[in-house]
């Protein structure tokens, strides 16, 4: 059995690592680069970094802040929000990251994931893909940090993604972010019946159990969380040794 991987993330506005529910109602957290330290420290398996209003405000990633973190962790990291082109692409991964997740980008131009995954090899693309269920039961894509729907169905656009050269998908379900009620797993099972590459779940986690839930074969392959490793309600250590009792292989911290 492939080992699942435990993912804090890591929101940043203006410099500071905040947190928000249904991508609404934003509250500063912490200090970005001694929060990476922290979840190194603290085992987790990889980090994920978004600069979550440069979308939005149409300006360049915060570089300096990768900068800042890669010299200081050693375990991979990804990082998101207003990376428009192949040369932000590559001013990312220069700096220090390992991987780039883009979303609007991918939205607005397809064909920047199948240039990228050229480029630098598709375990460098990630296709970070916000959701929102809709009243007809569909799951839409929505882009700029969750403020644009666009017509796209999530799980069509997850395998027009792979197709293109993503090496990995983050479903981020807007419905269940912040909430703390669980993964969407309706959402996850139907795109890992659609793709063949790995998912990293996102939005909802509130406690073990949740994580016990997605990380089970038909759904993913990762578990993303951010508020309860922020404000220590769920410890690393402790989840990851609660997932191995069940029957979840997992790195040790």
């Amino acid at each position: 059995m492939l080992t699942k991987r435990i993912i804090p993330c890591l929101d940043v506005d203006k410099g500071r690592v905040v947190k928000g529910k249904k991508f609404t109602n934003i509250q500063d957290v912490a200090d970005p680069v001694k929060l990476a330290q922290r979840y190194n420290k603290a085992g987790a398996d990889e980090l994920v970094f978004y600069d979550i209003t440069a979308s939005n405000e149409d300006r360049d990633i915060f570089i300096d802040v990768v900068e800042q973190v890669a010299a200081e962790i050693a375990i991979p990291f990804t990082v998101g929000g207003g990376i428009r082109t192949v040369e932000d692409i590559h001013s990312v991964l220069r700096a220090g990251a390992d991987k780039v997740s883009i979303n609007s980008a991918a939205v607005q131009q397809p064909d920047l994931i199948e240039e990228a995954a050229k480029k630098f090899g598709k375990q460098c693309i990630v296709l970070s893909i916000d959701a929102k269920q809709t009243n007809d039961g569909r799951w839409a894509v929505y882009i700029h940090g969750g403020r644009k729907q666009t017509a796209l169905n999530a799980v069509d656009w997850a395998e027009q993604g792979e197709a293109l050269g993503a090496g990995e998908l983050v479903l981020n379900a807007i419905n269940t972010d912040g909430e703390k009620n669980g993964y969407d797993l309706d959402l996850m099972h139907a795109v890992a019946q659609a793709v063949n590459i790995p998912i990293v779940a996102s939005g909802g986690a509130g406690k073990m159990e949740h994580f016990s839930q997605v990380l089970q074969p038909t759904y993913a392959d990762a578990a993303l969380a951010a508020s309860v490793f922020h404000y220590g309600e769920i410890p690393i250590p402790a989840l990851k040794a609660y997932l191995a009792t069940q029957g979840i292989t997992v790195r040790p911290s």
